[in-house]
């Protein structure tokens, strides 16, 4: 496929830090997903491709909604991508759902379905990017430029623990595989769009209820 969006952002901050002031992240991210976020519990609205849908996209969809009730659910999602080469944990297909429609239904619908595809593709084309080894695997340095190419400028400490998490050894490798990238890319995204929605002014720095803080981060750890 082409024609993919192609974001940018934090190139110019150097040893992935911004300039003291200003926000570890960038303007709303061209990589897909909805920026605001509704209950977890929300059902989901019915939704159709938009115009220009790629046939694939569509066809793709269609092979994977058996029963033609115009949802997939989280299973069918994960088989519909592993159709693609694209095989994923069921945690990080749980992620992808909560990011792309906003609920915790565990369903997805053609709009938000090809969200989720293009979304996919291009972040499949900025790990391969940064794999120049092509290792298979993208170490500290390479996920911080590559989460910089997103707009997402984490601290050293950050990075450090996001590399722990999401590295299969524990952190012994220090590198990170395809599919753990994406839900490293999940995490990062959903998170600083959720702090965003509090973060009006962009000035880094944000006020939560608890209630409001408890529905921004459980979502992510009991996908």
């Amino acid at each position: 496929m082409s024609g993919f969006p192609h974001g940018s952002s934090g190139a110019g901050y150097p040893h992935g830090r911004p300039p003291a002031g200003q926000p570890y992240y960038g303007p709303p991210s061209a990589y897909g997903g909805p920026s605001q976020y509704g209950s977890p519990f929300a059902s989901l609205v019915p939704s159709t491709f938009p115009p220009g849908t790629d046939p694939n996209v569509v066809a793709c969809f269609q092979a994977a909604d058996q029963d033609g009730s115009g949802f997939i659910d989280d299973y069918e999602l994960q088989r519909a991508l592993s159709s693609y080469n694209q095989s994923f944990s069921m945690r990080t297909v749980h992620l992808l759902m909560y990011l792309f429609t906003s609920s915790n239904t565990r369903k997805i619908g053609p709009k938000e379905f090809t969200s989720l595809f293009y979304s996919l593709q291009n972040w499949r084309n900025i790990f391969e990017r940064f794999d120049r080894d092509r290792s298979g695997k993208i170490d500290s340095s390479e996920l911080r430029e590559a989460l910089l190419s997103m707009g997402y400028a984490v601290s050293p400490v950050v990075l450090d623990l996001l590399v722990s998490k999401f590295d299969k050894t524990g952190g012994k490798n220090r590198a990170i595989e395809y599919d753990n990238f994406i839900e490293c890319c999940l995490t990062v995204k959903g998170l600083t769009e959720k702090f965003k929605e509090k973060d009006t002014m962009y000035s880094g720095s944000a006020t939560f209820s608890y209630e409001s803080f408890m529905l921004t981060v459980l979502p992510f750890l009991i996908a």
